[in-house]
């Protein structure tokens, strides 16, 4: 449990938590273990949670008292035990990275200076973890990238990128859960779905949970897409805790 926490207020029925300003894996699952602890005791007054890097937003119905409300917060994380970690999981995302997905491998290898099975091998043998889901539903911000696969994002964005591109920009990767305009670098392509308003869970990821990227060729990509048309896939998890 961390210590270095400041409480804002945020308008007029908001509360602002913050963390020390950095991207760590530590202070993401505090957020978590803190958002699961205020759920179990205030769920009746907070109407959503908003989770960044380093920040935690608690909007309320109704703020009466800002100094009584912080008072509460800040004893409830005293009161947080390591017992209470939440579960989270580790998932397996097929990636095919053959040339046709991945159509910026290329001129990443020469920007880089890094060959383009060596960019395939780093990016897929790398653990991430979620830090939040933002920008375009079911797009997950992971971090964990090799600092030799960090590159700016483009100069001219794309208008149109395909849905299940896997992409690098700057010090992230990510997967575009739809089709949408983006700068990121792509580097392969993925069958699942990360947002789907039909489960109960529309983005399966969540916060704290960790990705790893897995290899697979182009026709066992196209087997996939069939096994999810057909509702027959389930993607490989692991539950893991702290």
């Amino acid at each position: 449990m961390l210590n270095t926490l400041e409480y804002k207020n945020f308008g007029d029925k908001a509360i602002l938590i913050a963390w020390e300003e950095k991207i760590s894996p530590v202070i993401i699952n505090d957020i978590n273990a803190f958002k699961g602890a205020i759920v179990k005791n205030k769920e009746d007054q907070i109407i959503d949670f908003i989770i960044g890097y380093n920040s935690l937003i608690l909007k309320y119905n109704e703020i009466i008292n800002f100094q009584s409300e912080i008072h509460e917060l800040k004893v409830i994380y005293n009161e947080l035990k390591s017992q209470n970690s939440i579960a989270k999981h580790l998932w397996t995302i097929p990636v095919c990275y053959d040339l046709e997905y991945g159509f910026d491998l290329s001129n990443m290898s020469k920007e880089l200076g890094v060959s383009v099975e060596e960019i395939i091998a780093l990016h897929s043998s790398a653990m991430y973890t979620v830090y939040f889901v933002g920008f375009l539903p079911g797009f997950l911000y992971l971090g964990g990238l090799d600092a030799k696969l960090e590159l700016n994002r483009k100069s001219t964005p794309l208008l149109k990128v395909p849905k299940g591109s896997v992409a690098i920009g700057g010090k992230q990767t990510g997967i575009y859960p739809q089709e949408s305009a983006g700068g990121w670098h792509i580097i392969g392509k993925t069958p699942i779905n990360f947002f789907n308003l039909e489960n109960d869970l529309p983005c399966f990821a969540k916060s704290g949970d960790q990705l790893k990227f897995e290899p697979v060729s182009k026709h066992e990509f196209q087997k996939i897409e069939i096994e999810i048309s057909l509702g027959e896939y389930e993607l490989s998890k692991t539950e893991i805790h702290d």
